[in-house]
């Protein structure tokens, strides 16, 4: 459900002001992929009545992008190898610097990071849903990683790379990524990027603050009965729909709340109620 609510943000948002709706698989950890993931949620997409913009895009396929992106850091000497493992740096707050100063070879198997200047660092940005949002990067996470040991690239860089190459204006996504886009926007403004505008919607959760895809009421769709979940996703994003729309078409339901969209009447933040 939580994953609905966000993409019906999104695919509204998109559609209310005559945008254009982007899908991207972002698959870059091979290893840890599902067989069959990908297509699985695509047929729970159209299921549920949505459409899409152009072809979907695999990150898998345009490991060029981030490497050239990658290229243009090292060419300004933003970047250095760490050697660091995750257990060296588990009672770390953020990242200490330990590999800035030291010079490996080019054959030692390391993580790449991003050099965050603490005179630089700080980023500012106001989100359509969430308001005024500041964090110094350099004090919340310090230098990040941008190509993981096993060749693997990082999240952060990855999204902000194909956010530019796809043109992309607007993002509306869960506000677990909230405390993500100030490292997104810093690396933007050291690559010339344009910078998206960002709305970040609540993360569903339980009344005690638990995220519901972790709790036990968490449930997988039914592409059965979409509409009463679709419905139930509108009421959440504060749209209020009549009882009429129960028994509309998927196609109907969704140019109705089209229409009732209103961004402002998304809340900050949203609890389930407690059942009893």
């Amino acid at each position: 459900m939580g994953s609905l609510y966000t993409a019906a943000a999104s695919f509204l948002d998109a559609r209310a002001q005559g945008g254009r709706w982007l899908l991207r698989i972002e698959d870059l950890d091979r290893p840890r992929e599902v067989a069959g993931s990908a297509d699985g949620i695509l047929r729970t997409l159209e299921q549920f009545g949505f459409d899409w913009d152009g072809a979907v895009t695999r990150q898998y396929d345009h490991a060029e992008r981030y490497e050239a992106a990658l290229s243009a850091l090292r060419e300004q000497q933003r970047t250095f190898a760490c050697t660091c493992s995750r257990a060296q740096l588990e009672d770390e707050l953020r990242y200490p610097g330990t590999c800035r100063p030291r010079q490996l070879g080019p054959d030692t198997p390391a993580a790449i990071r991003l050099r965050v200047e603490a005179d630089a660092g700080h980023v500012l940005f106001t989100d359509r849903i969430q308001g005024t949002y500041r964090q110094n990067v350099a004090d919340a996470v310090g230098d990040f990683i941008l190509k993981r040991r096993d060749q693997i690239y990082a999240y952060v860089l990855a999204v902000t790379v194909d956010d530019a190459a796809q043109g992309v204006t607007h993002i509306v996504r869960g506000a677990d990524l909230l405390d993500n886009t100030p490292r997104q926007i810093y690396l933007q403004r050291l690559l010339g990027l344009a910078e998206p505008s960002y709305a970040h919607v609540p993360v569903l959760t339980e009344a005690d603050g638990g995220k519901l895809a972790k709790s036990r009421r968490s449930v997988r769709l039914s592409a059965d009965f979409p509409l009463p979940q679709l419905c139930s996703v509108f009421s959440l994003l504060g749209l209020a729909p009549p009882p009429s729309l129960a028994s509309a078409t998927i196609s109907d339901a969704w140019r109705w709340a089209i229409m009732q969209w209103n961004l402002s009447r998304v809340p900050k933040r949203l609890d389930l109620p407690v059942s009893r």
